[in-house]
């Protein structure tokens, strides 16, 4: 598979093109602070007793944490830039919570291009990417599709 191309234009990006970002670490401050944004104070979320008696082992991020660290970051910027003007976010499909996302892991992604789609004006395309959040033990996270509108130039 070749790289997506950084920055990529409409001629430039292809089905399959795949890039994979720099790693992140997940902290108890981040689920912390993920917690004080949603109000998901679910006692696996942040009470190690009640993980421990459960034999659930370490606190675990909100599965909503991933959609947001993954698309809301520079994470996945750092390999998907486009020099066309970018238009619009158009949403998230499909996205599947595979296993859980937990204090100390250390996630990087892996984004393919699985969709590019030239509108009806002739300068506006949709990009969509399977985004997939895989762990240092290789271990898939999460997954979804994502889409965005750019523009090409005239």
């Amino acid at each position: 598979m070749t790289a997506i191309p950084f920055p990529f234009t409409y001629d430039t990006v292809e089905l399959h093109q795949m890039s994979t970002t720099h790693g992140r670490t997940i902290t108890d401050t981040d689920i912390t602070f993920y917690m004080m944004l949603t109000g998901g104070w679910h006692p696996v979320h942040c009470d190690r007793d009640f993980m421990k008696k459960a034999g659930l082992g370490a606190v675990r991020a909100q599965g909503s944490f991933g959609i947001a660290v993954s698309l809301g970051s520079h994470l996945e910027s750092s390999v998907l830039e486009g020099s066309d003007e970018f238009v619009r976010a158009m949403g998230v499909e499909k996205w599947e919570y595979l296993r859980p996302l937990v204090s100390g892991d250390t996630f990087h992604l892996e984004v393919e291009i699985v969709g590019k789609d030239l509108q009806e004006n002739g300068r506006d395309y949709v990009i969509s990417r399977e985004i997939r959040m895989i762990n240092q033990n290789g271990d898939m996270l999460q997954r979804g599709i994502a889409q965005s509108m750019w523009r090409r130039e005239a």
